[in-house]
């Protein structure tokens, strides 16, 4: 398909083409080509259905269906030649399945607008991407219970404020993130549903007269019904805007992720060991393994809100029903579709490779006082003391540790005694970490049964 210096698919109503800047403003065959299987395939059901209908002969439909397969080929192996002066993906299949068919392609458009063929094809495509985002946080979701399961049982700190705070499981931490990526997975699937209604046949804003059936052509797209209002068919972007806030919570949850990994694999922290695959090295130092993967991940999460942000300010001041200014939805979605697929695959990748060193997790979980409440909590079970005097008596046996250079589990027991008289040698029961962690059993707390417990449930869910 040869370039045009100007658009005759506008008809009689403009006697020139666009100059080179109006043309270069008003493309988005550049980008938009992006969504050419969708846009084929939404034209191939409106054929049909205008087939079905009686709008068009059985065998314009026919050569229509075949025909758009044969660009979609060409699409696919590369062999197809874009056009800007076509301006976008939509005018760019027609023109070229006029050249391939002849007079039938131009009973294509009959019933539908590029207002409702793009708003179909920008949906399909973010369903797609909604599929595709599913499949990448189910994947991760049991990368994460499977080190869940693994360490289910293995003490390590767990913090407040960055500060050692009580002791935690390995799998309850990691198991907090299940229940994050899954909050994102039922907010796909959750915007999903809600977006799954077919633009097509809305025409440009107000329907079409010709008898058309949008049942039949939401049907074979995919979609659950037509959208029940042709105003606001052509102009929503409601689906672009969940998809990108949906992508840039659970960025969020990627990055948070990825800066605990960018700690714990630190030579201070030896948490975790990352593989190679996710890791490299630097040019000038030897010793060192920089925690790459996770340090860019960290990074896309403003490339995603940015795109969020950008779609909103193009959204928010435009009246019913279709303007121009949409046409700026599309960039923003691609890049940030591209970038949490990539996250959440690098994720996935990391969290199945990385080793948790069990040893160095255990010498963490009991530094920092880190079972001081469970003292407290002792004072207030065993000696009936209210909790804040009990908070106070703990503080002074923390302050006396201090003082001490020990640990409380280091403190004897006459030590304990000149700041409470009543302690008895049972206090050290409670004063191990893994004592600590096996009496938080509690619905959702850190003790293994509990953290097995989650693991099964999620494994039926996930």
């Amino acid at each position: 398909m040869t370039d045009q210096s100007s658009n005759q698919m506008w008809g009689g109503r403009f006697a020139a083409g666009p100059d080179a800047i109006m043309e270069a403003i008003n493309a988005s065959i550049g980008f938009d080509q992006r969504m050419a299987a969708q846009d084929i395939a939404g034209s191939r059901a409106h054929a049909a259905m205008l087939a079905a209908t009686g709008v068009i002969t059985d065998n314009d439909a026919q050569a229509i269906r075949e025909g758009l397969l044969t660009v979609l080929s060409e699409i696919q192996s590369g062999s197809f030649q874009f056009s800007t002066a076509l301006e976008d993906i939509h005018m760019n299949v027609e023109a070229r399945l006029k050249e391939v068919i002849g007079e039938p392609a131009g009973r294509l458009h009959t019933g539908r607008s590029r207002n409702d063929q793009v708003a179909t094809d920008f949906k399909l495509w973010v369903r797609d991407q909604f599929d595709a985002a599913e499949t990448g946080l189910l994947a991760l979701i049991r990368a994460l219970l499977t080190q869940a399961e693994a360490g289910a049982d293995w003490v390590m700190p767990g913090f407040t404020h960055l500060q050692t705070a009580q002791p935690v499981t390995w799998g309850h931490h990691m198991m907090a993130y299940v229940e994050m990526f899954g909050r994102d997975l039922s907010r796909v699937r959750d915007a999903r549903a809600r977006m799954n209604e077919s633009p097509l046949g809305a025409a440009a804003l107000a329907g079409t007269s010709f008898p058309i059936d949008r049942d039949m052509t939401a049907q074979a797209l995919g979609f659950d019904r037509p959208a029940a209002n042709s105003l606001d068919a052509v102009s929503d972007r409601d689906f672009a805007l969940e998809f990108l806030s949906i992508a840039s919570i659970c960025a969020l949850h990627l990055s948070r992720f990825a800066e605990e990994l960018v700690i714990w694999s630190s030579a201070q922290f030896r948490f975790v060991t990352l593989s190679d695959r996710f890791s490299t090295g630097s040019s000038i130092m030897p010793q060192k393994k920089n925690p790459d993967a996770a340090e860019l991940i960290r990074a896309k999460v403003g490339r995603i809100y940015g795109a969020n942000t950008a779609l909103m300010m193009v959204m928010k001041g435009l009246p019913l029903a279709y303007s121009k200014d949409m046409q700026e939805d599309k960039e923003q979605v691609f890049d940030a579709a591209d970038n949490w697929m990539l996250a959440l695959a690098a994720m996935e990748g990391m969290v199945k490779d990385m080793t948790a060193n069990r040893d160095s997790l255990a010498a963490a979980a009991g530094s920092g006082f880190s079972t001081a409440t469970d003292l407290a909590d002792w004072l207030v079970r065993v000696l009936g003391l209210p909790f804040r005097d009990a908070h106070h008596v703990t503080g002074s046996l923390v302050a006396m540790a201090e003082s001490k250079g020990c640990d409380l589990p280091d403190l004897t027991l006459e030590d304990m005694q000149s700041v409470h008289a009543d302690i008895t040698e049972d206090v050290y029961s409670v004063l191990t970490v893994e004592n600590s962690v096996n009496s938080r059993q509690s619905y959702g707390g850190t003790a293994p049964d509990q953290v097995r417990a989650q693991i099964k449930r999620w494994k039926a869910l996930a």
